[in-house]
């Protein structure tokens, strides 16, 4: 039977996870370290190609749904009624099929997602959305270390400082001809922290997240960045006047945003 995969798809599956695409973040006492979703699916469409992998969402459930109190801790105000809601979702994923030239290679994977909101549907909605995406990673996961399979080993001993060695391509070039994506010189993050602190939506983004979001839209096709930049523009009502949308690019609510818009063309796409 005829190998799934390329030589040059082998080299880029077994190479190093660079580091710069890792992110971290507080559980307990300890650090944990992650890819977040739309890296994985980045890095996906680089080494399947586009039209070569396929996500199905085959199972998801609410397992919980309560009411709770929401208030920012240390402000001195009062905490306000909302919602907690917990999804379970399990997602397949192939690769290859019967347009390729071997057999499609099948993985799933299980994930869960927590929503808190004042506002129960925006609750389950993201509640729902985490737990396809923690699951699509899981899937991914097993094809290796560009998905984060080198995160599992403790010592991290596959995680490498250095972007472009090892058979891993450099970044998507941003000589596409498109201009409604631009990098901002000094992204500015929200000042009203207070209010952020309220609503995890309006938590500002690290400038290193900006600058990686940035650099994943220049590498989409023209068409699909096209189509991006109007969505955005009209999700967040960006002034016709503005002539970029890079430095709007700046809270939670954002990121996540673009996060369902990328799995969403992808599911489209295949």
């Amino acid at each position: 039977m005829t190998c799934t995969f390329s030589t040059e798809q082998i080299a880029c599956l077994s190479a190093p996870l660079d580091r710069a695409k890792v992110r971290q973040r507080e559980q307990g006492r300890s650090k944990v370290s992650y890819l977040e979703g739309w890296q994985v699916i980045v890095e996906a469409n680089r080494i399947f190609g586009f039209d070569g992998w396929q996500r199905e969402t085959i199972e998801v459930r609410c397992v919980n749904q309560a009411e709770r109190p929401i208030g920012a801790r240390g402000t001195g105000r009062e905490a306000r009624p909302g919602w907690g809601v917990t999804y379970t979702a399990r997602v397949r994923i192939t690769v290859g099929g019967p347009a390729a030239a071997a057999a499609a290679v099948i993985r799933e994977g299980c994930g869960a997602g927590h929503g808190i909101d004042t506002d129960l549907g925006q609750a389950h909605e993201s509640a729902l959305k985490e737990a396809e995406t923690d699951a699509m990673k899981r899937a991914l996961m097993t094809f290796g270390n560009p998905f984060g399979l080198a995160l599992y080993d403790k010592q991290q001993r596959e995680v490498t400082n250095s972007a472009g060695e090892n058979g891993v391509p450099s970044p998507a070039s941003a000589s596409n001809g498109t201009r409604s994506i631009q990098r901002s010189p000094s992204p500015v993050a929200p000042t009203a922290t207070a209010e952020a602190s309220d609503d995890p939506g309006l938590a500002p983004l690290d400038p290193a997240v900006i600058r990686q979001v940035l650099s994943t839209l220049r590498g989409l096709p023209r068409p699909v960045l096209e189509g991006f930049t109007k969505a955005f523009r009209k999700r967040f009502q960006v002034p016709q006047e503005a002539t970029s949308i890079a430095d709007r690019i700046l809270q939670k609510r954002h990121h996540d945003w673009i996060e369902a818009y990328l799995v969403q063309h992808q599911q489209v796409a295949a």
